[in-house]
């Protein structure tokens, strides 16, 4: 595999209350690799060839392998291996539909949180901030990866964990396009002021405003991103 793999997300084998199992630790490496794209779309890999280079038996990463053939981005070749799959426009397009939904509501639900929300706006404000100096950097990768901590932040803090679950595999495949699409893409300034007029509706408490700047801006990142998969 190259050594392509996220082996820093991999943990101590010994499963406990405050250490994730084999197969999560497995699960975390390959799917950071896939959204970063070190393990690009159409990559093969047979599954021992994972395990040797996570220093781990070929059980764990079978079960991480179903896991990310179940979200959409690997898919198991009999006799082999496994190979990830390429970024689909149509699936994309509705993956971002369901997105808009569950994290404008959720932009919603942080805005009503009152004091309760400000370690996570916090949090938001950094990442938007880090977003500005990697754009000014001319770093894509890591003006990516703090968009994608604003984001995650966003749905973490929302206070309904119910609905941070179900919109985390569409985020995962948000990250992961946005990613792929960084180096195809014009100079991503309007992020910044779209995510100051999210920030502007959660600091005011007003949920409406902040689901309909979430909505904006993510309507308008997708096509953005859709045109630069059809190029």
């Amino acid at each position: 595999m190259d050594n392509a793999l996220r082996q820093d997300r991999v943990r101590p084998a010994v499963p406990s209350p405050a250490r994730p199992s084999l197969a999560e630790a497995a699960y975390a490496a390959l799917k950071a690799s896939i959204l970063e794209g070190l393990l690009p779309p159409g990559h093969e890999a047979v599954e021992q060839a994972i395990a040797d280079q996570l220093g781990m038996s070929r059980t764990p990463v079978h079960e991480a392998v179903l896991r990310l053939q179940h979200e959409g981005m690997v898919r198991i070749l009999p006799r082999r291996g496994v190979m990830v799959l390429p970024i689909d426009p149509e699936d994309l397009r509705q993956t971002y539909q369901v997105l808009i939904a569950l994290e404008g509501e959720a932009a919603a639900l942080l805005a009503a949180r009152g004091a309760a929300a400000a370690d996570t706006l916090a949090v938001m404000r950094d990442a938007t901030a880090a977003m500005e100096a990697a754009l000014a950097g001319g770093d894509r990768a890591a003006w990516a990866a703090a968009d994608d901590r604003f984001h995650r932040a966003l749905l973490s803090g929302c206070g309904n964990p119910k609905l941070a679950r179900l919109a985390e595999t569409a985020a995962d495949q948000a990250q992961r396009a946005r990613a792929a699409t960084a180096a195809r893409r014009g100079e991503p300034e309007t992020s910044g002021i779209e995510h100051a007029a999210i920030m502007a509706a959660l600091e005011a408490g007003d949920p409406d405003a902040a689901r309909t700047a979430l909505a904006r801006h993510r309507a308008r990142a997708s096509a953005d991103i859709l045109r630069a998969l059809g190029r």
